[in-house]
């Protein structure tokens, strides 16, 4: 999902405090120091976007305890999203030690000789849909054709594998500058736009409109999203403290699945107070987001695991968005898969 870059439809302090303890700053973003209770250390996580509902699963770890209870003195949550560094970026420089991202992102980063590996999904579908009302719904990629689309600059890689994939003459579609402004769509001006499933349709039905939506996922683009991604490095010499952060990030987002409305006011109330967050909302979209964070191959395998069946839709979805890589490069889930053989009961029950 190329928040590529994300609209504002996608649309997200961490509670935790910094330790006193000075530390001495690695070049991955980590620290190591004496701090009480925390072994591995502090490191960072830096997010895809500003902090909504969608990281409910970090503030779940952060607040509850997980990241210390598994070595982390702390798990500092860096913002991302507007004109802020990517996290490909944030992991060349150092600045994070692992981050929240997405294919379409990570693989021309990868392509261009950076040394990262996704090594889990959170999302399992990606979130980019075309939003409509559903008195002139967009049900399926053959609808498309003669229709008003809004499309921002920054998705045009994702709205042209979508007509890709569909077969569609891209001259059959009127495709619509927009910046996130659903008024187009109500006000007649669009017949729809690529957004968000997660906050697009909720937003507009708390405004009056009945919507609907077309998931890219669902329209022969399926790619997964908010994919842990770390350094090359990470994973050969921190393998144990990769394995402990991912242990954490399994408690917190089984806890955020289990109980939406107190995802809503965590994001709302204590990590993204500064955003002006509406409960309600957030606790419709998480849980409209459970549904692309929880599928039946996450049922049976776990969290953020990827079955090879998906890994190969992705890299095959990659393709038709121009970016040609093979799996082993760009996906590494021998970590997650260790994870799981020594703790089975993290898989949800």
């Amino acid at each position: 999902m190329s928040k590529t870059r994300r609209n504002n439809d996608g649309g997200y302090p961490t509670s935790a405090e910094s330790s006193p303890t000075p530390m001495k700053r690695s070049r991955n973003g980590s620290a190591a120091g004496s701090s009480s209770g925390g072994g591995l250390g502090s490191v960072k996580l830096q997010l895809s976007w500003k902090k909504n509902v969608e990281f409910a699963g970090e503030y779940f770890a952060d607040s509850k305890g997980y990241y210390k209870a598994a070595g982390f003195s702390q798990v500092e949550l860096l913002s991302g999203g507007g004109s802020g560094t990517s996290v490909e970026s944030g992991l060349a420089t150092g600045r994070c030690w692992a981050g929240l991202s997405a294919p379409t992102i990570t693989a021309p980063a990868v392509l261009q000789g950076a040394p990262l590996k996704i090594v889990g999904a959170t999302f399992q579908k990606n979130p980019f849909a075309i939003i409509s009302l559903s008195k002139n719904p967009i049900e399926s990629a053959e609808d498309l054709a003669g229709k008003k689309i809004g499309v921002q600059d920054s998705n045009e890689l994702v709205w042209n594998a979508l007509l890709k994939a569909n077969g569609i003459d891209e001259g059959s579609v009127t495709r619509v500058p927009f910046q996130s402004d659903p008024p187009m769509l109500t006000s007649g001006q669009l017949d729809g736009y690529v957004g968000f499933v997660t906050s697009g349709p909720v937003r507009l039905r708390m405004e009056g409109h009945d919507a609907t939506h077309l998931l890219l996922a669902d329209a022969g683009l399926p790619l997964v999203a908010e994919t842990f991604t770390v350094t090359q490095e990470t994973i050969d010499n921190e393998r144990d403290k990769l394995k402990a952060f991912l242990t954490a990030e399994i408690k917190g987002w089984k806890d955020a699945v289990a109980d939406p409305a107190r995802s809503a006011e965590l994001a709302a109330t204590v990590y993204g107070k500064d955003q002006n967050l509406d409960v309600k909302e957030q606790t419709e979209e998480a849980k409209m987001q459970n549904e692309l964070v929880v599928t039946p191959d996450v049922k049976a395998n776990g969290l953020f695991t990827m079955t090879p069946e998906l890994i190969e839709q992705n890299i095959a979805s990659l393709a038709k968005a121009g970016l040609t890589i093979k799996a082993e490069q760009l996906f590494d889930l021998t970590v997650l898969d260790e994870v799981y053989k020594a703790d089975p009961s993290l898989k949800l029950s």
